[in-house]
């Protein structure tokens, strides 16, 4: 996967990671591999994705106080993906949700 470049983030990322899975498949559809760039894109700006009220603004009080955020995107003709970010800022995970 390319390096991503997000410009002034609300997240501080980390580590960034993809599981197996993930990273097979964005290896094999490039159509994938951007939607993975773009949803990290929308994690590091703070678009928690398809989540409901509650979950979003469960990572609006998770991102001040310190705790882990995660992130749901979906997109047609591909499989959802989490975004999970460690409380304590240093990786961030890309990974089926079927793979937590």
């Amino acid at each position: 996967m390319d390096a991503l470049l997000v410009i002034n983030p609300t997240v501080p990322l980390g580590q960034v990671a993809a599981t197996r899975g993930v990273f097979a498949l964005a290896g094999e559809k490039p159509e994938f591999a951007e939607f993975m760039r773009r949803s990290l894109n929308r994690h590091a700006k703070g678009d928690w994705g398809e989540l409901d009220e509650a979950d979003k603004r469960e990572n609006e009080l998770s991102l001040k106080q310190g705790f882990r955020l995660l992130s749901a995107y979906e997109a047609e003709d591909l499989p959802k993906i989490w975004i999970i970010t460690e409380a304590d800022r240093s990786a961030t995970t890309i990974l089926f949700p079927d793979e937590y």
